[in-house]
């Protein structure tokens, strides 16, 4: 079955496609968006369009911002394809998708690759137990469903979706039993150096203060500068294990806090499997403590046609994604003829202001919260790649056994091949063979991404 042609194809729904798209319909442009969700929002507006009143006072402002986006996406008359896995996507342009169990194509003329972020992983002792998700999965079932722990949680960790999730679960009802931050004062020293922009982007410094104090007059117990992390497991009466408590310590001070439900988070990271996919360049960013797609100021890669919006070319949160959006959109317009340069600069240049402006709290953010090397490096018997269930001590002993990188580690023991292919455990997967080699994580790499991105039969390939 030959492939559908079109102008522009966005993989993915949340702000940064939205945006993309809207924008380029404007030109004239003929877009598709594909996206994996029954509905448009990506992760950070997720279900906006069929969030009640309630749902919506809960999750607050900077969530019923997404309306704006989704409405504009909706009166654009792009092409929306949900519920749509895209498994491929080539240099060539071509993207390969499944949905409803059959397989289907588009050739565009270029490519927004949307695709937003990931959770950076939280490896500690426990972190596999029954009970124990991240703050991100919670926040998921709270947008999408109104789902709520049915027992009091731990919000375990650093970062702004923490004290978010916990502000959201107060406006909620849910009790909170705790919520332990990882955050040292010698952090918040390191954020200082950044603390003049920060204070250019005020709003947004309101934001996280609001946040806490809510946390506090609900009477949360907050507890900082936590160490030793470890979920501890229990036996129930069917003979398995679940998480019944997490214990830490604070300044040698041990405290446990017993939990049926633990949230982990320690910041998100951008989601590279497409870029990673196509052998685009990428490098090391320390900021953020993750590899990133090297991009022009438009969002291209040096894969011409192919561009990424949004988090998936390093964080930035859903108002930069949406100028990022706009700003990719512009450039494919001149690039495809449908606007002059000239029309691209002026429309572009109070975006790129704007994008300076909700950017200007990011190296503040991202030296406040910078993950603990301890929870991003795990002890020996803590397991990485929870797809085939290896542990640090093992990565360890395939680095003595001569592994140099994450795509040798499947060699030695198959870690990084489950069916999440490396989502989960990537980033863990190149600190520890790192750490064990004494050498910066750019020198060990990451794993080398294949399609199909997302599982697919060969029934279902043959159908194509």
């Amino acid at each position: 079955m030959a492939a559908e042609s079109i102008d522009v194809a966005v993989i993915g729904a949340g702000p940064a496609g939205l945006s993309a798209a809207t924008q380029a319909t404007r030109a004239g442009l003929s877009v598709v968006v594909l996206d994996e969700q029954e509905s448009v929002g990506g992760q950070i507006y997720r279900a906006i369009e069929r969030s009640d009143a309630q749902r919506r006072h809960i999750l607050g402002p900077d969530y019923q911002a997404g309306s704006a986006i989704a409405t504009a996406f909706a009166r654009s008359g792009a092409r929306y394809v949900p519920n749509a896995s895209v498994w491929q996507v080539t240099r060539e342009k071509t993207v390969h998708y499944l949905k409803d169990g059959k397989v289907g194509s588009f050739e565009a003329k270029r490519v927004v690759l949307a695709t937003g972020a990931l959770e950076r992983p939280f490896p500690i002792p426990g972190w596999t137990l029954p009970g124990v998700l991240t703050a991100g999965a919670a926040q998921i079932l709270l947008k999408s469903a109104g789902e709520v722990p049915s027992e009091p949680p731990v919000l375990v960790g650093c970062g702004p979706l923490l004290y978010l999730l916990g502000w959201q679960y107060v406006r909620a009802g849910v009790p909170i039993r705790a919520l332990v931050d990882t955050t040292r004062h010698e952090d918040r020293w390191r954020a200082k150096r950044h603390m003049v922009s920060a204070l250019r982007a005020w709003p947004y410094l309101s934001k996280g203060l609001q946040l806490m104090r809510t946390l506090r007059d609900a009477g949360v117990p907050m507890h900082e500068a936590a160490d030793d992390l470890r979920v501890e497991g229990v036996i129930g009466e069917d003979g398995a294990e679940r998480a019944n408590a997490l214990s830490f310590s604070v300044r040698g001070v041990s405290h446990r806090i017993e939990a049926k439900v633990i949230l982990l988070h320690q910041g998100v990271v951008p989601n590279t499997q497409f870029s990673l996919s196509l052998r685009a360049s990428h490098k090391w960013d320390d900021a953020q403590l993750c590899f990133t797609p090297t991009t022009d100021q438009w969002g291209e890669l040096d894969v011409p046609g192919i561009f990424v919006a949004g988090d998936g070319g390093g964080i930035g949160g859903a108002q930069a994604a949406q100028m990022q959006g706009e700003l990719t959109a512009l450039a494919i317009a001149a690039q495809l003829g449908a606007i002059d340069a000239k029309t691209r600069d002026q429309s572009a240049a109070p975006r790129f202001r704007r994008l300076a402006e909700v950017m200007r709290i990011r190296p503040f953010l991202d030296s406040l919260y910078r993950p603990r090397d301890e929870n991003r490096v795990p002890k020996d018997e803590v397991i990485v790649c929870r797809c085939e269930e290896v542990t640090a001590g093992q990565l360890r002993q395939f680095v003595e056994l001569g592994c140099l990188g994450p795509n040798q580690a499947k060699s030695f023991g198959r870690c990084g091949m489950g069916p999440c292919q490396g989502r989960m455990c990537g980033l863990t997967v190149t600190e520890v063979i790192a750490d064990a080699r004494s050498v910066a994580p750019e020198t060990v790499g990451y794993y080398r991404i294949r399609p199909p991105i997302k599982p697919l039969t060969l029934g279902e390939l043959a159908g194509e």
